[in-house]
Protein backbone atom coordinates (compact mmCIF):
# COMPACT_ATOMS: atom_id res chain seq x y z
CA UNK A 1 0.00 0.00 0.00
CA UNK A 2 1.52 3.40 -1.32
CA UNK A 3 1.21 5.96 1.34
CA UNK A 4 1.66 9.27 0.43
CA UNK A 5 2.52 12.07 3.02
CA UNK A 6 0.65 15.32 2.63
CA UNK A 7 2.03 18.23 0.52
CA UNK A 8 0.95 20.89 2.97
CA UNK A 9 2.00 21.68 6.27
CA UNK A 10 0.35 23.70 9.54
CA UNK A 11 2.60 27.09 9.23
CA UNK A 12 2.61 26.39 13.05
CA UNK A 13 2.54 22.50 14.73
CA UNK A 14 1.76 23.73 17.96
CA UNK A 15 -1.64 22.27 19.31
CA UNK A 16 -0.32 21.67 22.71
CA UNK A 17 -2.54 21.89 25.04
CA UNK A 18 -0.98 24.03 27.64
CA UNK A 19 1.07 26.05 27.78
CA UNK A 20 -0.50 26.65 24.55
CA UNK A 21 0.20 28.78 20.92
CA UNK A 22 0.81 32.23 21.46
CA UNK A 23 -1.33 34.94 19.30
CA UNK A 24 -0.22 34.54 15.84
CA UNK A 25 1.34 37.84 15.38
CA UNK A 26 3.61 37.54 18.76
CA UNK A 27 7.53 38.57 18.89
CA UNK A 28 9.34 39.06 21.71
CA UNK A 29 9.90 42.95 20.60
CA UNK A 30 6.42 43.18 21.23
CA UNK A 31 7.29 43.19 25.28
CA UNK A 32 9.50 46.01 24.86
CA UNK A 33 7.50 48.00 27.00
CA UNK A 34 7.65 45.15 29.87
CA UNK A 35 8.40 47.02 33.34
CA UNK A 36 11.56 44.78 33.72
CA UNK A 37 13.86 45.68 36.68
CA UNK A 38 11.08 47.61 38.54
CA UNK A 39 9.11 46.83 41.66
CA UNK A 40 5.76 45.38 40.92
CA UNK A 41 4.56 47.86 43.73
CA UNK A 42 6.39 51.57 42.14
CA UNK A 43 3.56 53.20 40.02
CA UNK A 44 4.55 51.34 36.80
CA UNK A 45 4.10 47.56 38.17
CA UNK A 46 0.49 48.64 39.84
CA UNK A 47 -0.52 50.13 37.14
CA UNK A 48 0.04 47.58 34.50
CA UNK A 49 -1.23 45.04 36.89
CA UNK A 50 -4.21 46.62 37.46
CA UNK A 51 -4.61 46.90 33.52
CA UNK A 52 -4.67 43.58 33.37
CA UNK A 53 -6.97 42.94 35.36
CA UNK A 54 -9.51 45.92 34.10
CA UNK A 55 -9.02 44.49 30.41
CA UNK A 56 -9.79 41.08 31.61
CA UNK A 57 -12.97 42.52 32.92
CA UNK A 58 -14.01 44.62 30.20
CA UNK A 59 -13.02 41.50 27.63
CA UNK A 60 -15.27 38.78 29.56
CA UNK A 61 -17.85 40.63 30.40
CA UNK A 62 -17.08 39.72 34.07
CA UNK A 63 -19.79 42.33 36.41
CA UNK A 64 -18.39 45.62 37.90
CA UNK A 65 -19.22 44.15 41.58
CA UNK A 66 -16.91 41.19 41.14
CA UNK A 67 -13.01 40.72 42.56
CA UNK A 68 -10.46 39.77 40.22
CA UNK A 69 -7.25 38.96 41.51
CA UNK A 70 -3.86 38.23 39.93
CA UNK A 71 -2.54 35.11 42.16
CA UNK A 72 0.47 32.77 42.32
CA UNK A 73 0.78 29.37 40.92
CA UNK A 74 -1.13 29.55 37.89
CA UNK A 75 -4.70 28.40 37.50
CA UNK A 76 -3.95 25.27 40.18
CA UNK A 77 -3.00 27.96 42.73
CA UNK A 78 -6.00 30.17 42.13
CA UNK A 79 -8.68 26.68 42.40
CA UNK A 80 -6.56 25.27 46.22
CA UNK A 81 -6.60 29.37 47.35
CA UNK A 82 -10.08 29.20 46.86
CA UNK A 83 -11.50 25.44 48.14
CA UNK A 84 -8.70 26.77 51.54
CA UNK A 85 -10.40 29.96 51.76
CA UNK A 86 -13.89 29.28 51.00
CA UNK A 87 -14.97 25.62 52.03
CA UNK A 88 -16.47 24.27 55.18
CA UNK A 89 -18.92 26.48 55.87
CA UNK A 90 -21.18 24.40 54.70
CA UNK A 91 -21.40 20.93 53.18
CA UNK A 92 -19.03 20.44 49.62
CA UNK A 93 -20.23 18.67 46.44
CA UNK A 94 -17.47 17.46 44.26
CA UNK A 95 -18.14 16.88 40.26
CA UNK A 96 -15.23 15.64 38.66
CA UNK A 97 -15.44 14.01 35.12
CA UNK A 98 -11.44 14.30 34.17
CA UNK A 99 -8.38 14.33 35.95
CA UNK A 100 -8.30 17.91 37.28
CA UNK A 101 -11.07 17.88 38.49
CA UNK A 102 -10.57 14.24 40.41
CA UNK A 103 -7.25 16.50 41.53
CA UNK A 104 -9.70 18.97 43.68
CA UNK A 105 -11.48 15.52 44.72
CA UNK A 106 -8.35 14.81 46.31
CA UNK A 107 -7.79 17.91 47.84
CA UNK A 108 -10.64 18.33 49.69
CA UNK A 109 -11.76 15.13 50.68
CA UNK A 110 -8.36 13.44 51.89
CA UNK A 111 -6.50 17.01 52.55
CA UNK A 112 -8.52 19.15 54.12
CA UNK A 113 -11.18 16.53 55.58
CA UNK A 114 -14.52 18.61 54.42
CA UNK A 115 -17.69 16.78 54.63
CA UNK A 116 -18.45 16.05 50.35
CA UNK A 117 -20.49 14.32 48.44
CA UNK A 118 -18.52 13.14 45.41
CA UNK A 119 -20.17 12.83 42.16
CA UNK A 120 -17.77 11.55 38.88
CA UNK A 121 -18.35 10.55 35.70
CA UNK A 122 -16.18 8.45 33.41
CA UNK A 123 -13.84 10.26 30.61
CA UNK A 124 -16.53 11.37 27.83
CA UNK A 125 -19.18 12.00 29.89
CA UNK A 126 -20.08 14.46 32.39
CA UNK A 127 -21.80 14.60 36.31
CA UNK A 128 -25.72 14.92 35.66
CA UNK A 129 -26.19 18.14 37.04
CA UNK A 130 -29.60 17.73 37.68
CA UNK A 131 -28.44 15.64 40.61
CA UNK A 132 -26.58 18.37 42.10
CA UNK A 133 -27.69 20.21 45.30
CA UNK A 134 -26.52 23.77 44.96
CA UNK A 135 -27.04 24.40 48.42
CA UNK A 136 -24.12 22.87 49.07
CA UNK A 137 -20.72 24.20 48.03
CA UNK A 138 -20.23 23.49 44.54
CA UNK A 139 -17.09 22.53 42.84
CA UNK A 140 -16.25 21.93 39.28
CA UNK A 141 -14.37 22.42 36.02
CA UNK A 142 -16.30 23.95 33.15
CA UNK A 143 -13.96 22.42 30.46
CA UNK A 144 -12.60 19.33 30.95
CA UNK A 145 -9.11 19.50 29.49
CA UNK A 146 -7.89 16.27 29.74
CA UNK A 147 -11.16 14.96 28.51
CA UNK A 148 -12.62 16.89 26.27
CA UNK A 149 -16.25 17.58 27.60
CA UNK A 150 -17.71 20.61 28.84
CA UNK A 151 -20.46 22.15 30.33
CA UNK A 152 -22.62 23.07 27.56
CA UNK A 153 -24.38 26.22 29.90
CA UNK A 154 -24.98 27.10 33.39
CA UNK A 155 -29.19 26.47 33.01
CA UNK A 156 -28.86 23.88 35.69
CA UNK A 157 -27.20 26.15 38.38
CA UNK A 158 -30.01 27.82 40.49
CA UNK A 159 -29.94 32.03 40.73
CA UNK A 160 -31.27 31.20 44.48
CA UNK A 161 -28.59 28.73 45.40
CA UNK A 162 -27.49 28.91 48.71
CA UNK A 163 -23.93 27.59 48.40
CA UNK A 164 -21.24 28.47 46.77
CA UNK A 165 -20.19 27.77 42.84
CA UNK A 166 -16.75 27.34 42.51
CA UNK A 167 -15.72 26.70 38.81
CA UNK A 168 -11.99 25.83 37.51
CA UNK A 169 -12.66 27.92 33.78
CA UNK A 170 -9.03 27.14 33.05
CA UNK A 171 -9.60 26.07 29.74
CA UNK A 172 -13.22 27.71 29.15
CA UNK A 173 -12.31 31.65 29.41
CA UNK A 174 -11.72 33.15 26.72
CA UNK A 175 -13.66 30.62 24.59
CA UNK A 176 -16.65 29.78 25.71
CA UNK A 177 -19.79 31.99 27.00
CA UNK A 178 -19.31 31.89 30.70
CA UNK A 179 -23.06 33.05 33.01
CA UNK A 180 -21.28 34.61 35.38
CA UNK A 181 -24.90 35.03 37.47
CA UNK A 182 -23.82 31.45 37.67
CA UNK A 183 -20.50 31.47 39.20
CA UNK A 184 -19.66 32.59 42.62
CA UNK A 185 -15.57 32.14 41.88
CA UNK A 186 -13.69 31.47 38.72
CA UNK A 187 -10.08 30.76 38.14
CA UNK A 188 -8.23 30.63 34.99
CA UNK A 189 -4.61 30.75 33.98
CA UNK A 190 -3.08 32.97 31.21
CA UNK A 191 -1.07 29.54 29.20
CA UNK A 192 -4.43 28.13 28.20
CA UNK A 193 -6.45 30.09 25.43
CA UNK A 194 -4.35 33.84 25.44
CA UNK A 195 -1.00 31.39 24.93
CA UNK A 196 0.53 33.44 27.57
CA UNK A 197 3.38 32.62 30.07
CA UNK A 198 2.25 30.05 33.03
CA UNK A 199 2.80 30.64 36.50
CA UNK A 200 0.10 32.65 36.65
CA UNK A 201 -3.48 32.54 38.23
CA UNK A 202 -6.95 34.40 37.79
CA UNK A 203 -9.03 34.63 40.61
CA UNK A 204 -12.57 35.76 40.32
CA UNK A 205 -15.24 36.58 43.35
CA UNK A 206 -18.54 37.57 42.91
CA UNK A 207 -20.58 39.39 45.96
CA UNK A 208 -21.96 36.32 47.91
CA UNK A 209 -17.96 34.70 47.61
CA UNK A 210 -16.44 37.84 49.48
CA UNK A 211 -19.75 37.74 51.93
CA UNK A 212 -18.31 34.25 53.07
CA UNK A 213 -14.83 35.20 52.90
CA UNK A 214 -15.49 37.67 55.30
CA UNK A 215 -18.12 36.07 57.67
CA UNK A 216 -15.99 32.79 57.91
CA UNK A 217 -13.17 31.65 58.69
CA UNK A 218 -11.92 28.06 57.97
CA UNK A 219 -10.69 25.58 61.53
CA UNK A 220 -7.16 25.25 59.40
CA UNK A 221 -4.08 27.71 59.01
CA UNK A 222 -3.90 29.47 55.76
CA UNK A 223 -0.70 29.78 54.28
CA UNK A 224 0.43 33.67 53.67
CA UNK A 225 -0.06 32.93 49.26
CA UNK A 226 -3.56 31.75 50.27
CA UNK A 227 -4.66 34.65 52.31
CA UNK A 228 -7.81 36.81 51.28
CA UNK A 229 -8.58 38.57 54.22
CA UNK A 230 -7.19 40.88 57.23
CA UNK A 231 -9.13 41.22 59.87
CA UNK A 232 -11.94 39.89 58.70
CA UNK A 233 -11.89 41.84 55.40
CA UNK A 234 -11.06 41.02 52.28
CA UNK A 235 -7.55 42.51 51.36
CA UNK A 236 -8.82 44.67 48.62
CA UNK A 237 -5.10 45.17 47.20
CA UNK A 238 -5.01 41.81 45.75
CA UNK A 239 -7.76 43.05 43.78
CA UNK A 240 -6.25 46.32 42.39
CA UNK A 241 -2.98 45.37 40.83
CA UNK A 242 -0.91 44.67 44.76
CA UNK A 243 0.04 40.66 44.19
CA UNK A 244 0.40 38.92 47.09
CA UNK A 245 3.74 37.24 46.06
CA UNK A 246 6.10 38.60 42.85
CA UNK A 247 4.99 38.78 39.90
CA UNK A 248 7.08 38.10 36.19
CA UNK A 249 6.50 41.49 34.95
CA UNK A 250 7.27 40.23 31.01
CA UNK A 251 4.46 37.69 31.49
CA UNK A 252 2.78 40.54 32.59
CA UNK A 253 3.05 42.51 29.45
CA UNK A 254 2.72 39.31 27.18
CA UNK A 255 -0.60 39.02 28.61
CA UNK A 256 -1.21 42.84 28.16
CA UNK A 257 -0.77 42.30 24.41
CA UNK A 258 -2.41 38.85 24.21
CA UNK A 259 -5.71 41.01 25.52
CA UNK A 260 -4.81 43.71 22.71
CA UNK A 261 -4.63 41.26 19.95
CA UNK A 262 -7.85 39.80 21.45
CA UNK A 263 -9.49 42.70 21.05
CA UNK A 264 -8.39 43.28 17.13
CA UNK A 265 -9.90 39.50 16.56
CA UNK A 266 -13.31 40.59 17.94
CA UNK A 267 -12.63 40.26 21.23
CA UNK A 268 -14.97 37.77 23.39
CA UNK A 269 -16.94 36.98 20.18
CA UNK A 270 -14.51 36.48 17.82
CA UNK A 271 -12.46 34.20 20.23
CA UNK A 272 -15.08 32.34 20.61
CA UNK A 273 -15.74 32.02 16.94
CA UNK A 274 -12.12 31.19 16.36
CA UNK A 275 -11.82 28.31 18.73
CA UNK A 276 -15.79 27.28 17.40
CA UNK A 277 -13.98 27.21 13.67
CA UNK A 278 -11.25 25.15 14.87
CA UNK A 279 -12.83 22.55 16.60
CA UNK A 280 -15.70 21.74 13.95
CA UNK A 281 -13.13 21.62 11.52
CA UNK A 282 -11.72 18.28 13.30
CA UNK A 283 -15.99 17.19 14.73
CA UNK A 284 -16.56 17.14 10.52
CA UNK A 285 -13.52 15.13 9.72
CA UNK A 286 -13.92 12.62 12.87
CA UNK A 287 -17.77 12.16 11.45
CA UNK A 288 -16.51 11.36 7.48
CA UNK A 289 -14.03 8.50 8.85
CA UNK A 290 -14.90 5.17 10.74
CA UNK A 291 -11.22 5.12 12.61
CA UNK A 292 -11.70 8.05 15.11
CA UNK A 293 -14.00 9.42 17.08
CA UNK A 294 -14.45 12.18 19.53
CA UNK A 295 -14.00 11.16 23.14
CA UNK A 296 -17.25 13.37 24.47
CA UNK A 297 -20.07 11.40 23.81
CA UNK A 298 -22.78 14.08 24.02
CA UNK A 299 -22.33 16.35 20.69
CA UNK A 300 -23.72 19.00 23.03
CA UNK A 301 -20.41 18.37 25.66
CA UNK A 302 -17.52 18.60 23.17
CA UNK A 303 -14.74 21.03 23.92
CA UNK A 304 -14.19 23.29 21.27
CA UNK A 305 -10.57 23.92 22.61
CA UNK A 306 -8.84 20.52 24.33
CA UNK A 307 -10.22 18.05 21.54
CA UNK A 308 -10.06 15.01 22.50
CA UNK A 309 -10.29 12.39 20.15
CA UNK A 310 -10.09 7.74 20.23
CA UNK A 311 -9.55 5.80 17.47
CA UNK A 312 -11.63 3.14 16.87
CA UNK A 313 -10.73 0.64 14.34
CA UNK A 314 -10.85 -2.75 15.49
CA UNK A 315 -7.63 -3.51 14.50
CA UNK A 316 -5.68 -1.79 17.09
CA UNK A 317 -4.78 -3.75 19.84
CA UNK A 318 -3.04 -1.82 21.92
CA UNK A 319 -4.63 1.72 22.31
CA UNK A 320 -2.18 3.14 24.03
CA UNK A 321 0.85 1.94 22.15
CA UNK A 322 -1.04 2.72 18.73
CA UNK A 323 -1.61 6.57 19.82
CA UNK A 324 1.51 7.08 20.94
CA UNK A 325 3.26 6.14 17.67
CA UNK A 326 0.66 8.11 15.58
CA UNK A 327 1.93 11.23 18.51
CA UNK A 328 5.13 10.67 17.42
CA UNK A 329 5.30 10.35 13.94
CA UNK A 330 3.76 13.54 13.84
CA UNK A 331 6.00 15.06 15.88
CA UNK A 332 8.49 13.60 13.78
CA UNK A 333 6.94 15.12 10.62
CA UNK A 334 7.02 18.50 12.35
CA UNK A 335 3.36 18.85 11.76
CA UNK A 336 2.24 18.80 15.61
CA UNK A 337 3.30 18.91 18.48
CA UNK A 338 2.52 17.82 22.02
CA UNK A 339 -0.80 16.33 20.76
CA UNK A 340 -0.66 13.11 22.72
CA UNK A 341 -3.85 12.28 25.15
CA UNK A 342 -3.14 13.50 28.85
CA UNK A 343 -1.24 10.64 30.61
CA UNK A 344 -4.28 9.74 33.07
CA UNK A 345 -6.78 9.97 30.33
CA UNK A 346 -7.80 7.24 27.67
CA UNK A 347 -5.37 6.72 24.60
CA UNK A 348 -5.93 8.63 21.91
CA UNK A 349 -5.30 12.56 20.90
CA UNK A 350 -5.81 16.11 22.21
CA UNK A 351 -5.72 18.62 20.06
CA UNK A 352 -5.64 22.25 21.10
CA UNK A 353 -8.32 24.31 19.25
CA UNK A 354 -8.81 27.53 21.23
CA UNK A 355 -8.43 31.24 19.65
CA UNK A 356 -4.89 31.84 18.84
CA UNK A 357 -5.04 28.59 16.95
CA UNK A 358 -5.28 29.61 12.96
CA UNK A 359 -8.16 27.23 11.24
CA UNK A 360 -6.02 26.77 8.62
CA UNK A 361 -3.38 24.96 10.34
CA UNK A 362 -5.91 22.49 11.71
CA UNK A 363 -7.46 22.17 8.20
CA UNK A 364 -3.81 21.21 7.43
CA UNK A 365 -3.11 18.91 10.25
CA UNK A 366 -6.12 16.71 8.90
CA UNK A 367 -4.77 14.71 6.44
CA UNK A 368 -1.38 14.83 8.27
CA UNK A 369 -3.33 12.91 11.07
CA UNK A 370 -5.22 10.31 8.10
CA UNK A 371 -1.39 9.79 6.97
CA UNK A 372 -0.18 8.97 10.29
CA UNK A 373 -3.12 6.48 11.09
CA UNK A 374 -2.37 4.81 8.06
CA UNK A 375 1.32 4.26 8.13
CA UNK A 376 0.56 3.10 11.63
CA UNK A 377 -2.06 0.20 10.52
CA UNK A 378 0.35 -0.50 7.65
CA UNK A 379 3.12 -1.00 10.37
CA UNK A 380 0.62 -3.29 12.52
CA UNK A 381 -0.18 -5.33 9.52
CA UNK A 382 3.59 -5.69 8.77
CA UNK A 383 4.61 -6.46 12.21
CA UNK A 384 1.91 -9.20 12.38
Amino acid sequence: MDITAPATRPANPRFSSGPCAKIPTFELSKLHDAALGRSHRATIGKTKLKDAIEQTRALLGIPADYKIGIVPASDTGAVEMAMWSLLGARKAEMLAWESFGAGWVTDVVKQLKIDAEVKTADYGQIVDFATVNFDNDVVFTWNGTTSGVRLPNGDAIPADRAGLTICDATSAAFAMDLPWDKLDVVTFSWQKVLGGEAAHGMLILSPRAVERLESYTPAWPLPKIFRLTKGGKLIDGIFSGATINTPSMLAVEDYLVALDWARSVGGLQGLIARADANAKAIWDFCESRDWIDNLAIDAKTRSNTSVCLKFTDNRITDGAAFAKAVAKRLESEGVALDIGAYRDAPPGLRIWCGGTVETADVVALLPWLEFAFEAEIAALAQAA
